[in-house]
C-alpha cells in the first residue's frame, strides 16, 4: 500500500521536476545571451531575481524528489510492515491495463454548432473520410481547414478553424464548454498571448465590418459578446494575464469596446477590478507560501540540533480528531482554490527537448507554483505524520500517536478529503513507522485495515475511485457546504491527467487537432474547478493550523536515526542501514 502511494508521489514529483529544469534552462540560456552580447551591468536585475528564484524552486523539488526516490528503495527492499513490496510500476502502473473502457460509446461533452462562417464536415457513424459531405459558407475554407463533427460532436479541426470558432460576431458567440475547452488546450500549440493577439485581431475585423454597415445595433451586440469572452477568459484562466503582453492585447480591445456604450464601458472596469483582485490575491498566497517555506527551512536547521527544543508533542496540539481532520481540510481547501485550471497542461506536457530548447523562452513558461505547492504539502504531511509518530520515547506514547492519526484518516474520509487521508496513510506505511513492530503491537489495527482497504491501489486504486465517485454523488445532492467537499487524491488525479495526454497524440495525420481528446481533458479539469468552488464550513483553529503548517518534520536519515532510536535495528539491511547512518553523522 505504502510504496504505491510512494510510486505515485515519486511519478508526479519527477515531472514536476523535469518541468523546472527545463525552466531553469531556459532561463539560464537567455542570460548566458544577453551576457555575450552587452556588458554585464545591463543584465536586468529582475532577471538575476528570476533565476535566483528559478533556481530556488528547482532546488526544492530536487530535494523532495530524491527524499521520496531514497524511501521508495528503503520500501522495495522490504523494510515494510506485514507485507512484501511489489516491483515499482511505471507512471502509468496498473492504468495501461484497464483503462480501457469496456463500453465503447463515445462519451463526450456538449458541442457548439457550427458557425456560418466555418466550412464544417460531417461524419456519420461509420462513416470514411472518402465520404464526407461539405457545407460551405460565406468564406469558403479548404476541407483541411475545417471543423470536424462526427454525430453532432466536434471531434478535431486545424488551428485556424478552432481558433475562428471562438471568436464571437454580432450573431454568434461560442459555448462556454468550448471555451473552457480550447483556452485549456490550445496552450500546447500556440501561446496564451499569441491567441489573444489573434483573436483581438479577428475582433477588430468584425467590429470595422459593422462600422461600414453603420449598424449600431450590431455593433452593440458585437461589443457585448467580445466583453463577454474576455470577462470568462479573465476568470477562469485569469493567471494568463500575468503576462504583460497579454495585459497589452487586453487594453487594447477592451478599449475600443467600452466607446461603443457607457454600459459596455462599466462592465469593462468592473472585469479590470475583478482581475486585478484576482492577481493580488495570487500574489499575496504565493508570498506567504514563500514565507512558510523559508521559516521551516530555519526551524529544521534548529531541530536537527536540539529536537526537544522546538518540537512540541501533537496530542497537546490538538487531541481531538475531528478537529484535526477539520484544519487539514481547511490547509487542503485553500491549497487547491488557487491551483489555475491550465497548471495541469502546462507542468505536464511533454516537449521534444531539442525543439524546446531552441524556441521557448522563459516568460512563455507559466508558473504552475500553486500546484507545486499542493504536492509539496501531501509529502510534508506524509513526513510529519512518521515524525510525529517516531518522536516519543516510550511505546505506548507512539502507540497513541498512531491511533490518533487513524481516527484523523477515518475523520478525513468521512469528510471527503481524500488527499489528506491518502497522504496520512502514507506516513504510517513509511519505513521508519512501518518497521516499529513493539509500537505497532500496542495499536489496534481494525480501523487501519479498514481504511488501507478502500484505499487499496490495486486494479487502478478501484476501491479509492467508487469512494470518491459515492462523495461526487452525495456533493450533487448536497444541501449544505460539508456535503459538497470533494478533495481528491490529488497525485493520483494529475497521473490520469497525464496519461490522458501521453497515450493519444494531440494531432490526427492532416494536421488536424484531435479535439475529442481536450473535450476529455476539459470535463476532468472541470470536475476540479467544481470542487475548489466550495468553501469550507468548519470553524478555524489558529494555533493547530499554525502547528500543520510550521512544525518541522524529519526527513529519510533523520527520521531514520530517529527510528532507531525509539526500535534497535533488528535484521541485516537494518542493521546496514543504521551503521551506515551512524558513519554518516560522525564525518559532519
Amino acid at each position: 500500500m505504502g510504496s504505491d502511494l510512494l510510486a505515485i508521489q515519486l511519478e508526479v514529483t519527477s515531472m514536476l521536476l523535469d518541468a523546472e529544469r527545463r525552466k531553469l534552462l531556459a532561463l539560464q540560456r537567455e542570460m548566458g545571451a544577453l551576457q555575450r552580447l552587452s556588458c554585464p551591468g545591463d543584465i536586468n536585475p529582475e532577471q538575476v531575481s528570476d533565476l535566483e528564484r528559478q533556481q530556488l524552486n528547482h532546488s526544492r523539488i530536487k530535494l523532495q524528489y530524491e527524499r521520496l526516490e531514497q524511501e521508495y528503495r528503503f520500501a522495495a527492499q522490504g523494510i515494510i510492515r506485514r507485507s512484501s513490496v511489489s516491483q515499482k510500476p511505471s507512471i502509468f502502473g496498473t492504468l495501461t491495463k484497464e483503462r480501457s473502457p469496456k463500453n465503447k460509446r463515445r462519451l463526450s461533452m456538449p458541442q457548439t454548432s457550427a458557425r456560418d462562417l466555418t466550412t464544417v464536415i460531417r461524419l456519420s457513424a461509420g462513416e470514411s473520410n472518402g465520404g464526407v459531405s461539405t457545407e460551405t459558407g460565406e468564406n469558403e475554407l479548404d476541407a483541411s481547414e475545417a471543423l470536424i463533427y462526427q454525430d453532432g460532436n466536434l471531434v478535431s479541426g486545424s488551428l485556424e478553424a478552432l481558433t475562428q470558432h471562438l471568436v464571437p460576431t454580432p450573431d454568434y458567440y461560442p459555448e462556454r464548454t468550448y471555451i473552457f475547452a480550447f483556452l485549456l488546450s490550445s496552450r500546447l500549440f500556440i501561446k496564451p498571448h499569441e491567441l489573444l493577439e489573434e483573436v483581438c485581431k479577428q475582433c477588430r475585423l468584425q467590429m470595422k465590418l459593422t462600422e461600414d454597415r453603420q449598424d449600431k445595433a450590431a455593433e452593440g451586440r458585437l461589443g457585448s459578446h467580445i466583453v463577454q469572452l474576455i470577462s470568462e477568459w479573465t476568470e477562469v484562466f485569469a493567471y494568463d494575464f500575468r503576462d504583460e503582453r497579454m495585459l497589452k492585447h487586453l487594453k487594447d480591445i477592451t478599449q475600443r469596446c467600452s466607446i461603443i456604450s457607457e454600459n459596455l464601458r462599466k462592465t469593462v472596469g468592473q472585469i479590470m477590478q475583478t482581475l486585478v483582485r484576482k492577481l493580488s490575491v495570487l500574489d499575496k498566497y504565493e508570498h506567504v507560501l514563500t514565507k512558510i517555506n523559508a521559516n521551516l527551512t530555519d526551524r529544521l536547521r534548529v531541530l536537527k540540533t536540539n529536537p526537544h527544543a522546538i518540537q512540541k508533542d501533537i496530542l497537546n496540539v490538538c487531541n481531538d480528531p475531528v478537529v484535526m481532520a477539520q484544519q487539514l481540510t481547511h490547509i487542503e481547501m485553500e491549497r487547491i482554490s488557487h491551483i489555475g485550471p491550465e497548471e495541469f497542461v502546462q507542468s505536464f506536457v511533454s516537449k521534444d527537448v531539442a525543439e524546446w530548447d531552441e524556441r521557448t523562452l522563459f516568460q512563455d513558461m507559466k508558473k504552475t507554483s500553486n500546484l507545486e505547492a499542493y504536492v509539496e504539502w501531501f509529502n510534508r504531511l506524509s513526513y510529519m505524520v512518521a515524525t510525529e509518530i517516531c518522536m516519543p520515547v516510550k511505546k505506548k506514547h507512539r502507540a497513541r500517536v498512531i491511533e490518533f492519526f487513524i481516527d484523523v484518516a477515518r475523520e478525513c474520509f468521512n469528510i471527503g478529503n481524500f488527499n489528506s487521508l491518502m497522504a496520512i496513510i502514507a506516513g504510517l506505511n513509511m519505513s521508519p513507522v512501518a518497521r516499529l513492530k513493539k509500537t505497532w503491537s500496542k495499536v489496534d489495527t481494525c480501523k487501519f485495515d479498514v481504511l488501507e482497504h478502500q484505499m487499496d491501489p490495486t486494479s487502478n486504486f478501484s476501491n479509492y475511485r467508487a469512494s470518491l465517485m459515492a462523495a461526487m454523488h452525495r456533493a450533487a445532492g448536497a444541501h449544505s457546504d460539508r456535503e459538497r467537499i470533494v478533495i481528491p487524491f490529488f497525485s493520483l488525479m494529475v497521473k490520469d491527467i497525464y496519461f490522458l495526454n501521453e497515450t493519444c497524440s494531440n494531432k490526427l495525420p492532416n494536421g488536424h487537432v484531435r479535439f475529442e481528446k481536450f473535450w476529455q481533458l476539459a470535463r476532468q479539469v472541470t470536475t476540479f474547478c467544481t470542487w475548489q468552488q466550495v468553501e469550507c464550513p468548519f470553524e478555524r483553529h489558529r494555533k493547530v493550523l499554525n502547528y500543520l503548517l510550521t512544525a518541522p518534520v524529519f526527513y529519510e536519515d533523520s527520521l531514520h536515526l530517529v527510528s532507531f532510536d525509539c526500535e534497535g535495528p533488528d535484521n541485516h539491511l537494518e542493521k546496514e542501514r543504521f551503521k551506515t547512518l551512524k558513519s554518516q553523522l560522525l564525518d559532519q
